[in-house]
């Protein structure tokens, strides 16, 4: 018999390795281009993805309606069909708020819910986002997200934590983006009891996992999938140089080309949607998508980085 407990401990097992942060994808008219996202659906499980995860911001929740949200929420799970656990996400939603969105998001099939309360001006206290998490645990599997504590700082955040793992059962992980002490610290607060997922780059995952730290959020696993899991395999095997090289020769370039593009690091990110053939580059204005001349700029550099055929 599944038991709760038995339960959160296979989501935090099978919360390892590179996992995909999805990328909303839209047409040049700015509507949400659901035929592609099956397609970056498929893609990633092709790639030997285990989760695919929604999130407030690689999924462009700033720029979509809340019935849009839902909408690729429910396309997202019916699409994977149980192929990988989805993480769905709300968006600075209130309490109330957040914990509907967790009973639709958990009858649509989601495994897991990020949750990402608001914070205005400091308005929550730990205590306050205690209870914010707990009724909506009470509903569905929670994982956290840091980016809520950048602001406060990392004596509010691991305080937060702390009082989180003792007072709410049903979170199972935290999705890190602060990064530094805070990740290291948390994660020895934490890892045992929830997956601990390091938001960004490789170098950030590294540096976390001696103290604890299961996967990382991967973009190249929607780019070239060889390499991440090329580096996961040297994690795993302990070989730690293995792992410093493919930072070294892989992420490095690939994340000074890409931060280094007009409209930044999502700009570049959107476009490799077009270059794998899974959707377009385009975003809604006001944000950049990038024009056919930078685009090929950033097509001929993968090339040169070896990221493309």
């Amino acid at each position: 018999m599944t038991t709760p407990d038995s339960r959160s401990a296979e989501l935090r097992q099978r919360l390892t390795g590179p996992i995909p942060s999805l990328k909303t994808p839209f047409l040049r008219d700015g509507a949400v281009d659901y035929a592609g996202l099956r397609r970056l659906i498929d893609f990633n499980l092709a790639a030997g993805a285990r989760a695919l995860m929604l999130t407030a911001g690689d999924s462009h929740y700033v720029a979509l309606t809340e019935r849009e949200i839902a909408e690729v929420t429910r396309v997202t799970v019916e699409h994977t069909a149980g192929r990988a656990l989805v993480i769905a996400a709300d968006r600075y939603y209130h309490t109330t708020q957040a914990v509907d969105f967790a009973r639709f998001a958990r009858d649509t099939g989601a495994d897991v819910l990020m949750v990402m309360p608001p914070d205005w001006g400091g308005s929550c206290t730990p205590r306050s986002l205690v209870e914010h998490y707990r009724q909506v645990g009470e509903v569905m599997p929670v994982m956290l997200v840091t980016n809520v504590f950048i602001a406060r700082g990392q004596k509010f955040g691991l305080e937060t934590i702390a009082l989180v793992r003792d007072a709410v059962p049903n979170v199972v992980a935290v999705k890190d983006d602060m990064i530094g002490e805070f990740a290291r610290k948390m994660a020895l607060l934490v890892h045992g009891r929830w997956a601990v997922i390091s938001g960004g780059q490789k170098q950030n995952h590294l540096l976390t996992h001696p103290y604890g730290c299961d996967g990382y959020l991967s973009t190249l696993i929607s780019l070239r999938p060889a390499i991440a899991w090329a580096y996961w395999d040297a994690i795993t095997r302990g070989d730690l140089a293995a792992a410093r090289d493919i930072i070294r020769d892989y992420d490095f370039p690939f994340f000074e080309l890409v931060m280094g593009l007009p409209g930044g690091f999502n700009a570049g990110i959107q476009a490799l949607h077009e270059l794998t053939g899974v959707a377009g580059r385009w975003r809604r204005p006001p944000y950049h998508s990038l024009t056919d001349e930078q685009f090929a700029g950033l097509r001929d550099g993968l090339q040169r980085l070896r990221l493309l055929p």
